[in-house]
């Protein structure tokens, strides 16, 4: 059992995550850690959440506001299900807190919220695309 949790733990640094639960038939392992502040925020629930820790690449030429970034690696979803509405698009006014989309990182969908508010002036991420943490998925002037 040790062996397992040290493989858990060290996944869970790996891919930066603050939150971590597993469920057995007689066992439940939780582990959790406080991320640092930056301009994204993650939340999904009891989900694993993970903190922005990579810098912001440079803007994209022509790019204008604010970047709200992927703090961790994952796919990218810009709407709750396929067919759906994406979550904000060109010229959405947004508010902080609002969920601007997903990002799946080893299997659980993390919520991406904005912690500004504004109107969105670009989406960068394509649906679907893989991203790393730090590639900005929208801007917000």
């Amino acid at each position: 059992m040790k062996a397992r949790i040290d493989e858990l733990a060290s996944l869970m640094q790996e891919y930066g995550l603050a939150n971590a639960r597993l469920k057995g038939e007689d066992w439940e392992i939780a582990f959790a850690k406080e991320p640092p502040t930056r301009g994204v925020t993650v939340a999904s629930g009891s989900a694993p959440s993970a903190p922005a820790t990579a810098p912001a690449p440079p803007p994209a030429k022509g790019a204008v506001g604010t970047p709200i970034s992927s703090p961790m690696m994952g796919i990218y979803y810009s709407s709750p299900s396929p067919g759906s509405p994406p979550f904000v698009k060109e010229g959405d006014t947004i508010t902080t807190g609002q969920v601007v989309g997903l990002i799946e990182a080893m299997k659980v969908f993390n919520e991406i919220t904005a912690t500004i508010s504004g109107t969105v002036s670009e989406v960068v991420a394509e649906s679907g695309a893989l991203v790393q943490a730090g590639d900005v998925l929208i801007y917000v002037a």
